[in-house]
């Protein structure tokens, strides 16, 4: 098939182009050409997405039959997106996030969950909210029709080339060595996945012309947190790399020490109403599609390979000093924070 991808150089985009070109499609990118240099192999056509002359340039004598867009978000990115392509290319795949439904995390979520009220004709250059994503797909939706348009509500995202810095922090973490603070309940599950499981699921079901909406993420309860320690522990720790468990209540008490959720400790999230739905949106029909999902041992095993080799061009730290799009706080705690919180707590 002739594949376009929106984006198609950095980490998820390039695990579609890895998956694409494996497959013998041919596969054309479009981006800025400033993330990460295209694969070898693909088309690479540099633009910036936010201009129709740019587009217009795009297709011009050109024609797909499937697009992929993983680096809409705001919604007037994909209006004129699906606006430029629906009479260029036959199917159009737009990769969304849990943060469309307006539910999570506090609640678990289904594909028929409801999603922000964020309307298609959004105004561009919006402050970052967890809306947005969901404009975007009413954008697609409306622009492509829905009938030939495939929407994945992506989980949390891992792997070689990760630009989001949560699983090279731990293993960077445990690479230092020493005693690590281990927040919570190690017996708490979680659902992550391999962006390279996402990427070949997403092109199983566009080579099959499949439209509708599909949550993407690991099933709930295959791995705990417990567990993701250990194994970050086993890749990359130092010969002295001591994991100390320290329940949720005194990490959260109000202080100058108390411990950030989610950023400071990386995905750390605790037992609060507002979080109880963190990682047990339902993936059945995902599972029915096909999806199928590596041990999170080979992909820390993979992120740490590649991390001890990737080159300055690779280098996603910058990428991954804030814990989501648009915030402030930091991702990682402080070394001297988490020197006192366990000698205090630990």
């Amino acid at each position: 098939m002739k594949i376009l991808l929106l984006g198609g150089s950095s980490f998820l985009g390039r695990a579609y182009a890895v998956e694409a070109l494996a497959r013998g499609h041919q596969v054309t990118t479009f981006n800025r050409g400033r993330s990460a240099a295209d694969l070898a192999g693909v088309e690479a056509v540099q633009g910036d997405r936010d201009s129709a002359e740019d587009l217009a340039r795009l297709v011009d004598g050109r024609s797909w039959d499937a697009v992929v867009d993983t680096s809409a978000q705001q919604p007037a990115q994909a209006a004129l997106a699906a606006r430029l392509l629906r009479e260029r290319a036959g199917h159009y795949t737009f990769v969304s996030s849990v943060h469309a439904f307006a539910d999570w995390p506090a609640r678990v979520i289904g594909e028929d969950s409801p999603r922000h009220p964020c309307p298609a004709d959004t105004p561009p250059d919006q402050p970052f909210s967890a809306a947005l994503k969901a404009g975007c797909e009413r954008a697609v939706l409306e622009g492509f029709g829905a009938e030939r348009s495939l929407v994945l509500n992506s989980g949390l995202l891992i792997g070689p080339y990760e630009i989001g810095g949560r699983l090279p922090w731990w293993l960077e973490r445990m690479a230092r060595g020493g005693r690590v603070l281990a927040p919570g309940d190690p017996h708490r599950t979680m659902q992550v996945i391999d962006v390279r499981d996402f990427a070949a699921f997403g092109l199983d079901l566009l080579t099959a012309g499949t439209a509708g909406r599909f949550l993407t993420t690991a099933p709930p309860g295959r791995l705990s947190f417990g567990e993701w320690l250990e194994s970050c522990r086993a890749v990359a720790g130092a010969a002295d790399t001591e994991l100390v468990w320290v329940p949720d209540a005194p990490l959260l008490a109000e202080g100058p020490d108390r411990v950030e959720p989610w950023s400071e400790l990386p995905l750390w999230a605790p037992d609060l109403p507002e979080m109880a739905g963190t990682w047990l949106a339902d993936t059945g029909r995902a599972e029915a599609a096909g999806l199928r999902c590596r041990p999170f041992a080979e992909t820390a095993r993979d992120t740490w390979d590649w991390l001890r080799t990737r080159g300055s061009a690779e280098d996603t730290a910058a990428d991954g000093r804030k814990g989501r799009p648009g915030a402030a706080t930091p991702l990682g705690i402080e070394p001297e924070k988490e020197r006192r919180l366990l000698a205090t707590l630990g």
